[in-house]
């Protein structure tokens, strides 16, 4: 159904703003931007060049391939949040609001599943059609790492929640653990196999490459200040130059509310990482371990870690923990500075061998969630589809609202259309100031209870 036309004119009240280098992005070297610098139409317009905005464009391709396509990319390619994630690219579900990841019941959680692994699927697909280096793309599963008896009754529940999906895993004791981390921080683990490690930025410029080379127009350093009604379309301004165009495809996440759309709906969230230096040869060698593995924390307010190799970007390790709620959407570099000192105690806590080792890179990562824990993937206003909220798990979740709100913007329907059609809209937040200090008090206290998890 369309919708019926809303407004003739949407301007951005704010651009992105990033704290902290893209450290995943920075590890793989430079590369040429292309700027949009000349006025030009296409058939239609994707905002965003992040996991939704490029899996919008691959989906487009695939349904048509006469179609001419444009991205717009407010800053480098890999630069957003695409290359300030933690890399997982995960299956199963993994409700950050649970205690212990489950979500809504077998029914549900079976759908989301099947849409999840379908999500996988397509980026798998794209790693083998544009050749992109599988080292970016590991299906090597992942843990949930339990430090506490209270932790580890988590991945038990969890475990039986598995058991009754038919969904395999296996319990890891301490030994195991340390066999795999090298650190003996880890009382349990659960490893479930389904999860994609992936190098997020080295995907993310991998299919960009690969979309260039169909025809793809995607344009990087070119934000985009405004659209509106162009006759029976659309132009969308930069500040360069503008496109005119039938259709639209919002793949901005969280800065869909920088439009003024579902503007008091959604939360904006900044989590925070940092990655050290490059393990030379004696620090590996106190280290051991497998040179590869993605822990997540069995209290989803507790820790995640990742190690990885060369084929990856370097021996190094990520370590990701706290989190803010910034509505004005641009987090604070003296938060990035406090959690930094976080990050080190939380590293050294889990690898005192190392304690010598320097965080090379720090940094805010911006998810935006919503109370109710819905996308917003439908028809904006006629012509203009949104595939932003991805709830924090914008790896999966992204290629997913990518994926369907393409088939939307071509009156298509499948079971991600439908899916995340079905869903409600997303609840109203309390008014400003109470709704962030309450979330963040909320959160200071989860990280505290979390504790060394």
């Amino acid at each position: 159904m369309n919708a019926i036309r809303g407004q003739t004119t949407y301007r951005a009240a704010r651009l992105p703003i990033h704290r902290g280098p893209a450290a995943w992005n920075a590890i793989l070297g430079e590369q040429q931007p292309v700027i949009l610098e000349a006025d030009t139409t296409v058939d239609i317009v994707i905002v965003g060049a992040g996991f939704a905005g490029l899996s919008a464009a691959r989906r487009l391709r695939q349904l048509d391939a006469k179609l001419k396509i444009g991205v717009l990319d407010a800053g480098r390619i890999a630069e957003g949040a695409s290359g300030r994630n933690s890399g997982f690219m995960i299956d199963l579900p993994h409700e950050l609001t649970s205690d212990d990841y489950a979500g809504a019941g077998a029914e549900s959680d079976q759908r989301m599943i099947g849409l999840n692994r379908q999500a996988i699927d397509f980026a798998r697909q794209a790693v083998e059609e544009y050749s992109i280096d599988r080292n970016f793309f590991d299906g090597c599963g992942k843990i949930n790492g339990a430090a506490g008896a209270a932790a580890h009754a988590h991945n038990e529940s969890y475990a039986r929640h598995l058991t009754e999906l038919g969904e395999a895993h296996e319990m890891l004791d301490a030994a195991r653990m340390r066999e795999i981390t090298g650190s003996e921080h880890y009382l349990a683990g659960l490893y479930t196999p389904g999860t994609v490690m992936l190098q997020p930025a080295g995907y993310i410029r991998g299919l960009a490459a690969g979309l260039r080379e169909t025809g793809v127009a995607i344009f990087e350093n070119s934000p985009v200040t405004g659209f509106e009604q162009n006759g029976t379309g659309w132009r969308v301004r930069t500040a360069k130059a503008h496109i005119d165009t039938q259709r639209i495809i919002l793949a901005n996440n969280g800065h869909l509310e920088s439009f003024g759309i579902e503007r008091g709906r959604l939360m904006q969230i900044f989590l925070y990482a940092s990655m050290t230096e490059e393990l030379d040869t004696d620090a590996l060698k106190q280290l051991g371990g497998h040179p590869r593995w993605g822990i997540t924390p069995s209290d989803p307010m507790g820790t995640t870690m990742r190690r990885i190799d060369i084929g990856q970007g370097g021996n190094r390790i990520v370590t990701r923990t706290c989190a803010t709620m910034n509505p004005a959407l641009s987090p604070n570099e003296t938060d990035v500075v406090r959690f930094a000192k976080v990050h080190k105690r939380k590293f050294v806590q889990r690898f005192p061998q190392l304690s010598g080792v320097r965080q090379q890179y720090s940094w805010a990562g911006h998810l935006c969630l919503t109370l109710n824990g819905v996308s917003v993937m439908r028809e904006i206003d006629q012509g203009v589809w949104s595939a932003c909220v991805q709830n924090g798990l914008g790896t999966a979740r992204g290629t997913l609202t990518g994926m369907g709100s393409a088939e939307l913007a071509l009156g298509l329907a499948s079971d991600v259309t439908r899916h995340f059609s079905s869903e409600p809209r997303a609840k109203k937040l309390p008014p400003q100031p109470f709704a962030s200090v309450g979330a963040n008090l909320y959160m200071r206290y989860k990280e505290w209870w979390a504790a060394d998890e």
